[in-house]
């Protein structure tokens, strides 16, 4: 394929999951991002079990490092900055997501890199940022979805405040990362000059509060937690019980409100005054709901999904198997399959972004350090210099 990205370089300092995330979809739309681990172990995230393809090679790993390449580099030595430096010269970003107060101290920021390249972008993604009290602290996701107020949204009203499944914030974070560095790289092709990009996870999970942050910084209005998922203000938007589990239903307008009621053979709740209006059913919304779930848990989901699925926006609550068995996945290319050394046919997710109507490439991610002679030796670095560095444990 003809990939967007194809022809630029991005280095990158990274670990994890938020970073590593952001950057995957860059190396997926083509660019060459060469991944730079620590000697010693590498990037945590190939320890991270509890499932594994070798000693110290995660299935977690290959989550977060599709189609890029690793070098080992200390970045906390001399020679390795000098490395560094010359890596630069033929790149066009630099990465990272380190704790805020690092990136300075190994020289990752513009400050440092543009004596080698003026046109380098710096993308720093950290737990709470570089420039503040903070920078210092430790971060992880579930954190930023305690104190940005995801957990007292999400659950039932009269549960213990809930996380999502998923580090939702980590991926959020890395594709903002990702947005930021693209960004600034159109810039740095217009002016011929660089910058510093900053993301940090807690300022992009309070801006994913969104509308309930409106809500509040303009009507005082907290939105907590709604029973069954619902939507904070429209009803029916949230989960029904069926005769053998869940369905999610959104009668978000009018009009699926009515084709809702009548093919489930409730036309008569339409003009009811209770539920006449937006409004009314949103008062009336428990009552609604033991209407509903009389009619829903009458037969399984699968009778509801056939009479309902293509007239109005509706879905099963699927555990995670299920989701990812269904066979529409397989019709949107969504589950790829990679040749790693140790598994020839391990699956992954495709990139759900498409280019000309066609999904992305994948390959499996890199073992650890296994393009370091190839990318020093397209860098200028003899052999000799390769093997000074190696039993220097530079590399």
């Amino acid at each position: 394929m003809n990939l967007p990205l194809s022809g630029y370089r991005i280095l990158s300092a990274e670990q994890y999951g938020a970073g590593p995330y952001g950057t995957m979809f860059l190396a997926q739309l083509g660019a060459e991002v060469i991944k730079i681990e620590a000697p010693k172990g590498g990037d945590t995230a190939r320890a991270v079990g509890p499932h594994f393809l070798r000693p110290n090679e995660s299935i977690f790993f290959q989550t977060f490092n599709l189609n890029k390449k690793s070098i080992t580099l200390d970045l906390n030595s001399k020679e390795g900055q000098q490395v560094l430096h010359r890596l630069v010269t033929s790149a066009d970003a630099v990465a990272n997501n380190l704790r805020g107060d690092l990136p300075e101290r190994m020289g990752l920021t513009y400050d440092a890199l543009q004596a080698a390249n003026p046109a380098i972008v710096c993308a720093h993604l950290s737990a709470y940022g570089r420039d503040n009290g903070r920078a210092r602290w430790p971060g992880y996701d579930y954190l930023m979805q305690a104190e940005a107020g995801f957990l007292a949204m999400t659950g039932e009203p009269d549960a213990p405040p809930t996380r999502f499944g998923l580090s939702i914030v980590d991926f959020m974070t890395g594709t903002m990362m990702a947005v930021g560095l693209l960004a600034a790289l159109l810039d740095a092709q217009r002016s011929g000059l660089g910058r510093d990009i900053d993301v940090d996870l807690l300022s992009a999970a309070v801006h994913q509060t969104s509308y309930p942050a409106m809500w509040y910084l303009n009507e005082g209005d907290v939105t907590g937690r709604s029973p069954r998922s619902a939507h904070p203000s429209v009803t029916p938007s949230q989960m029904f019980r069926t005769a053998d589990g869940w369905i999610f239903a959104m009668a978000q307008l009018p009009k699926f409100w009515r084709v809702l009621v009548e093919r489930l053979g409730r036309a008569e709740l339409a003009d009811d005054p209770r539920f006449a209006t937006a409004e009314s059913r949103l008062e009336n919304r428990e009552l609604l709901t033991e209407l509903l779930d009389q009619t829903f848990m009458q037969r399984p989901t699968a009778h509801w999904l056939e009479l309902l699925a293509g007239h109005m926006p509706v879905a099963p609550v699927n555990q995670l198997d299920q989701a990812l068995d269904n066979p529409f996945l397989r019709d949107r290319g969504m589950i790829d399959t990679v040749s790693h050394p140790d598994r020839a046919d391990l699956r992954v997710l495709a990139n759900p972004i498409r280019v000309d109507g066609a999904t992305l490439p994948n390959r499996a991610a890199p073992l650890l350090g296994a393009d370091t002679d190839t990318v020093l030796a397209e860098a200028g670095f003899g052999s000799g210099e390769i093997e000074q560095l190696k039993a220097k444990g530079v590399i």
